[in-house]
């Protein structure tokens, strides 16, 4: 590694041409979360190719990076949007806790548990959305108080409590959830995703942190990455709209699917074919 940070500041045996790389992945994912989530399909396996970095240390690393990203795209959202905080700020509050708990199980079991069955969910997100392609262009709520708060509250316990454990996708599940049990439009829905999204990475952090897992001078320059491709993100999605966003969770869900599936077949179904 080139000699331009204090020693500790990095992790060791990182050279410059995969810092550069985690660097650009970092930024794309950050764009990628402001508009639909997603964005740990790309930041998360960067962070692997970092020599001698554990799994719990990658996803710790990458909570800090991505803290500063769903932060920055949150307040975009915020000042061009104005989601209505009644339902956002109760369910990060939940998210937050769940996700407390679920990095604390993410230190104990390995993520090859969950994957087979995120694959089976995102393979049903992805058809119901794409066979029903009224969904989210009009915000049009199926439930109101104390209902929707419940429900709301359910889907922050569940999905940041996936978020802790194991993370990629964690937006598009929220986005998801808020479009088809809530009834907001997608705009509407990514807006306040952003905002439970940003909640979940802290509780993740408020358990890692104690426990050494981040590398906090990768997980700055991380979050430095991050925020830009979070602005950048959060004002093309407020721009070009509802249309936009849904076409671009297709996308997301579509890479998801292939991503964890490769991973699915190469941890379960090769070593049964060799």
């Amino acid at each position: 590694m080139i000699d331009l940070f204090p020693a500790g500041f990095l992790p060791e045996g990182l050279t410059t041409s995969t810092l550069v790389l985690v660097l650009l992945a970092a930024l794309t994912a950050g764009f990628v979360d402001a508009v639909v989530g997603g964005g740990g399909l790309i930041q998360l396996p960067a962070l692997l190719l970092v020599p001698g970095m554990s799994p719990v240390q990658a996803l710790a690393t990458n909570k800090l990076g991505s803290v500063f990203g769903t932060s920055t795209s949150a307040i975009t959202y915020y000042r061009r949007v104005r989601p209505d905080l009644r339902t956002a700020l109760p369910m990060a509050g939940i998210a937050l806790v769940s996700s407390f708990l679920g990095a604390s199980v993410a230190a104990l079991l390995p993520a090859s548990v969950f994957r087979p069955v995120i694959v089976v969910a995102l393979v049903g997100i992805g058809a119901f959305t794409l066979f029903r392609p009224a969904l989210g262009e009009v915000t049009a709520l199926r439930h109101v108080g104390r209902r929707h708060h419940g429900i709301a509250a359910g889907l922050g316990a569940g999905i940041g409590f996936y978020d802790g454990i194991l993370g990629p996708g964690t937006g598009s599940f929220l986005v998801f959830a808020m479009v088809s049990l809530l009834g907001y439009d997608f705009l509407a829905a990514s807006a306040k995703a952003k905002i439970v999204n940003c909640a979940t990475n802290i509780g993740a952090l408020l358990f890692f942190v104690p426990h050494g897992s981040v590398f906090w001078g990768l997980g700055l320059l991380l979050g430095a990455a991050n925020m830009l491709g979070g602005y950048l993100g959060a004002r093309t999605a407020t721009s070009r709209g509802t249309r936009f966003i849904r076409i671009a969770f297709l996308v997301v869900v579509t890479a998801l699917i292939v991503r964890l599936g490769a991973d699915v077949w190469s941890e379960n179904v090769a070593p049964l074919l060799r």
